[in-house]
């Protein structure tokens, strides 16, 4: 055997035996170095009695000796000629290859240094982040003493101002909240990038390397460094080197048990490594929120430093410009400052809070700082709080401004120190597509949103800016999913209980407290109306109505509602769901304001007049439409078409076909009608069309003759888009729809061929297991069915088919998707057209959950 080939195996079993102890030992400093002090001797023994003209130095994490299990291994090639030394140096890699070294190698002449300063950010930041290896000492150092001759102070300037700009990219790419739930470890705010982009900006304006000799990562020299100059506390270094260690040890435990470079922590991910690092009830819960502190530390300092950096850079206003705001505070341009070296009070604190907020202006690093040691040392009191309520108030008060100031406070521990009921809020996840965000971070987003409906012109505008004030809409907002840590399941109820007890300890007064607990209490029902039930069912609109005294609920609950749907995830708030709930809310409003029930509202708004509407066919008359709307006895049917859409529902039945289908387009889904005589299972089949042609399906209407005659509408998108269907797809669905109602068209076959497509697909967008519950509600016409589970391709589909084979017949359907969930809603009666008996709901319960589950 070669020495060669021994060389490679040592190198490989070290390695191994390295990586198998990383999995139970997880000090993440300690493997990290070790493994780059392992690579950096390997390259030593393979250069071993060679002697270059050239440098070799690590680059990257193994640079800053933070090297992952399958990090890439950067090194670069710094030579006075390639020309010269091209030859030596392609042999040198190619030696490193076959050794076992797959490194990423680069090679830098003296004259690239002026050229990327210029040209290229994220390679230049490589130049002032090397560590030499072999080679040519005098050449590194000569690297490295032209590189900060090039860094002028214009030069310095520009590329600290670069790296500003460039973490807003990158912020805008993975992700602006160390909150998101599922985090890139390395790219997104909070991630370890922030705390190395800072160490960057720290090089430059320093101009001081951190690649020191000693057996150490780069960042725990850096922490040195920031005590050494005093840019921060001693105990704020101490949570950053507990923060970094922490993502760098998930990093590196990601990478093992996945056995590749992976930075994307996705929930089968956290699942795993929680298993891994604990072993307790609520693993997952506690390793996540561990995730989330460390990421929130990282990022605020990450931003602070970057204020401190902007503010060095940029000329500074004279003190004579400073503004003394009270006896504790100044102002000098944006910047807010502490008087004096005193110790505050949390109410100090929130009055601080309340002038940034009214000022939209920053702490400075003192004051920053000294919130964060005193929130650190906090016990909250009853007494302390209700001090401390005056300007909390205030700043829920404040003319704009409100999210960004809660969000700071909660970034620095102010809120749950304030508020300690928000404590487990913090951290909380929810898995599955539908949330984005922790529970903190949507609480606050949900702020956000109304704050941004102040220039905003549509109906919950104008409703936002009709408000005389604001502060009971944000407090509901606070409160709304405060208990979900408590209990998912009836945290509405909980929380109004808890609303009520905080406000109550904070000094409102109980009509403010009540409509506060109103809100929350409800703040799921009118989602859940405008998205399962019928909107021109009388009895809907009636038990809907009845929960509001006035109209100001409504609006508040509307702009609740608006506020919790649009936060929670950008897919969700659609313009089928925005048109739902103005619908319900316009309804409802009418019937608050007129003192008028369901009925009377949907008979006002029914105008039809048979010879009108023949005028939009030359092909009918008066007669055939009145005889047409004689035959549909359902109110609902003149309010689902236009004039225009009736006359041609009489003329395509008036021409006889057996199969009638056109499409429409309206807002961001497709809506089809289709013509034809009923049969049993029907509605199954137009669904499996559907199915098999991508499109999702939103929502179905089906309206039957006394003759026999359908008409069925559905809105409907594209699965993958959730957007319009294709007009060019209109076609092969029609083809399709004729088809299957013909017998040609057999869908097991079809569902069989598309499986394997469906199964990529399913694995992309689709990607939970879960529970099944189907719920009954009484209806005083219908029995109403509500089914949940995780979605799937063809659910619809299977569903109305067991329901079919139970003699169930559907007279309305409503489909509302949250991500990866699904909420299907039928009105239904038996095939003597009578409600659902309740000895059968137990039969049909067990029949729908095991054919959901067969699809799970």
């Amino acid at each position: 055997m070669s020495s060669e080939s021994d060389s490679k195996k040592e190198f490989a079993e070290k390695k191994e035996k390295l990586f198998k102890a990383g999995l139970s030992n997880h000090e993440a400093f300690k493997f990290s170095l070790q493994y780059s002090l392992l690579v950096e001797e390997q390259i030593r023994q393979i250069s071993a009695g060679n002697k270059y003209n050239f440098a070799v130095v690590s680059a990257g994490s193994f640079s800053r000796r933070e090297l992952s299990p399958y990090s890439d291994i950067d090194i670069i090639i710094i030579t006075q000629s390639v020309d010269a030394d091209g030859a030596e140096i392609a042999l040198l890699i190619t030696k490193l290859w076959d050794n076992g070294l797959e490194v990423s190698h680069t090679v830098r002449e003296f004259e690239d240094i002026a050229r990327f300063i210029s040209e290229d950010l994220h390679t230049f930041t490589q130049f002032f982040e090397t560590r030499f290896i072999l080679g040519s000492d005098a050449v590194y150092q000569k690297w490295n003493s032209q590189l900060f001759n090039e860094i002028t102070d214009d030069v310095r300037i520009k590329l600290l101002k670069e790296l500003f700009e460039d973490t807003e990219v990158r912020y805008a790419k993975f992700g602006n909240s160390p909150k998101v739930l599922e985090p890139n470890i390395k790219q997104t705010a909070g991630g370890l990038r922030d705390f190395q982009a800072v160490e960057w900006m720290f090089i430059l304006q320093t101009k001081t390397l951190l690649n020191k000799q000693s057996e150490k990562t780069q960042a725990e020299t850096f922490i040195e460094l920031l005590k050494e100059y005093k840019y921060t506390t001693p105990n704020e270094c101490a949570r950053l080197l507990k923060s970094y260690q922490f993502l760098l040890k998930v990093r590196n435990l990601l990478h093992l048990t996945s056995k590749q470079k992976n930075d994307r922590l996705e929930f089968n991910a956290q699942i795993k490594l929680a298993n891994v690092l604990h072993h307790k009830k609520d693993s997952l819960g506690i390793f996540m929120r561990d995730y989330f502190e460390g990421a929130n530390i990282l990022n605020r300092f990450c931003k602070s430093m970057i204020k401190k950096f902007h503010e060095e850079i940029t000329d500074p206003l004279p003190d004579s410009l400073a503004i003394q705001l009270d006896d504790d505070f100044i102002i000098k341009g944006k910047t807010i400052s502490v008087i004096g070296s005193h110790r505050l009070h949390l109410s100090d604190i929130l009055r601080a809070f309340y002038y940034r907020g009214l000022h939209l202006a920053h702490f400075d690093e003192n004051l920053r700082s000294h919130i964060i040691e005193v929130v650190e040392e906090i016990n909250q009191d009853t007494s302390q709080v209700v001090v401390s309520s005056v300007f909390f108030r205030e700043i829920l008060k404040l003319p704009r401004n409100v999210e960004q100031t809660l969000s700071v406070m909660n970034e620095l521990g102010v809120l749950k120190a304030y508020m300690p009921e928000f404590t487990d809020l913090i951290g909380f996840l929810q898995h599955g597509v539908y949330h984005c965000y922790t529970a903190d971070e949507h609480t606050l987003d949900t702020v956000r949103n109304l704050e941004k409906l102040e220039k905003d012109v549509s109906l919950l505008g104008r409703i936002y800016n009709n408000l005389n004030d604001h502060e009971i809409l944000f407090l509901a907002m606070l409160f709304h999913d405060i208990a979900k840590p408590v209990n998912i399941s009836g945290h509405e109820i909980i929380g109004a209980e808890i609303a009520a007890t905080v406000m109550q300890r904070m000094g409102y007064n109980d009509e403010d407290i009540e409509k506060v607990a109103f809100l929350v209490r409800n703040h799921l029902v009118m989602e859940q109306t405008a998205f399962r039930r019928n909107l021109n069912d009388p009895e809907t609109l009636n038990i809907f109505t009845s929960r509001f005294s006035t109209v100001e609920n409504l609006d508040l609950l509307y702009l609740v509602t608006y506020a919790d749907l649009s936060s929670v995830n950008p897919a969700i708030w659609t313009s089928w769901k925005s048109d739902l709930l103005s619908e319900l809310y316009r309804k409802s409003k009418a019937m608050l304001e007129d003192q008028i029930s369901g009925e009377e509202l949907l008979i006002s708004n029914t105008y039809v007049i048979p010879k009108e509407i023949s005028k939009h066919s030359p092909h009918i008359n008066e007669d055939n439409v009145q005889e047409h709307i004689d035959s549909i006895n359902d109110i609902t049917y003149a309010h689902q078409f236009t004039d225009e859409e009736i006359a041609r529902h009489v003329e395509e039945i008036q021409k006889g076909e057996s199969v009638s289908a056109f499409f429409k387009e309206i807002s961001d889904y497709t809506n089809i009608t289709v013509i034809t005589k009923d049969y049993p299972s029907l509605l199954s089949r137009l669904c499996g069309v559907f199915s098999i042609n991508d499109a999702s399906i939103h929502d179905a209407k089906i309206f039957t003759r006394k003759d026999g005659i359908v008409i069925d509408t559905f809105n409907l998108a594209d699965f993958r888009t959730q957007k319009k269907i294709d007009p060019q797809r209109y076609e092969k669905i029609t083809e399709d729809l004729k088809a299957v109602i013909s017998g040609m068209l057999q869908l097991n076959r079809e569902f069989a061929r598309m499986k394997n497509k469906w199964w990529r697909i399913e694995n992309k967008f689709f990607k939970r297991s879960g529970k099944v519950k189907v719920v009954f509600e009484n209806h005083e016409k219908y029995t109403i069915l509500d089914i949940f589970s995780p979605d799937r391709l063809g659910f619809l589909y299977q569903v109305t088919r067991k329901m079919n084979e139970l003699g169930l017949i559907i007279y309305f359907a409503k489909i509302s998707t949250k991500g990866d969930d699904i909420v299907d809603s039928f009105y239904v009666l038996d095939r003597s057209g009578k409600k659902i008996s309740t000895n059968d709901y137990e039969l049909i319960i067990t029949e729908l959950t095991t054919t959901i589950n067969l699809m799970l």
